[in-house]
């Protein structure tokens, strides 16, 4: 975590100076994102809310959302981490919306991804991104750690 503090601070004073607000939806980092952003003095200025969007439950319990919303997406993709980084933007009603979804390990998830993948996507002024990340480890916890860092860095490198 105390990694991801430099990055969540650039962002928060970045964010602040711009009166510009940001929405989390994140999985396999399981709320690291959203807790560094948290941690930074003022945060209620730029962080509108977010989400740990694990299962299924939380899919259709949080966000109210159905498989038929995916169009055949399937999680732990760049299209589906473009697609949740838009909604928790619209839903939040935020400038930005950030996404992580992946498969921290020590195994793989079921949709075929090895242990240490991950997808982060970043919808906001003009800006649509997504990139992968295959760490190559099994390691759940350096994974997530290394998951919030990406997440960080894609919003990061797009608002300076």
């Amino acid at each position: 975590m105390r990694e991801l503090l430099p990055l969540a601070e650039e962002i928060g004073t970045i964010l602040k100076a711009r009166r510009q607000t940001i929405g989390v939806w994140e999985s396999s980092s399981g709320g690291l994102v959203s807790a560094a952003l948290l941690a930074q003095a003022g945060a209620s200025a730029y962080f509108r809310g977010g989400g740990v969007i694990y299962a299924p439950a939380a899919f259709r319990g949080l966000v109210g959302l159905s498989k038929d919303d995916l169009g055949g997406m399937r999680s732990s993709s760049e299209p589906y981490a473009r697609f949740a980084a838009a909604t928790i933007r619209e839903r939040l009603r935020a400038d930005w919306g950030l996404c992580e979804t992946g498969a921290a390990g020590p195994d793989g998830n079921g949709y075929g991804d090895a242990a240490g993948h991950t997808c982060t996507a970043l919808v906001g002024d003009g800006v649509e991104i997504s990139r992968t990340l295959e760490t190559g480890l099994s390691d759940r916890v350096t994974n997530m750690e290394l998951f919030a860092r990406e997440a960080l860095e894609l919003l990061l490198e797009n608002i300076r």
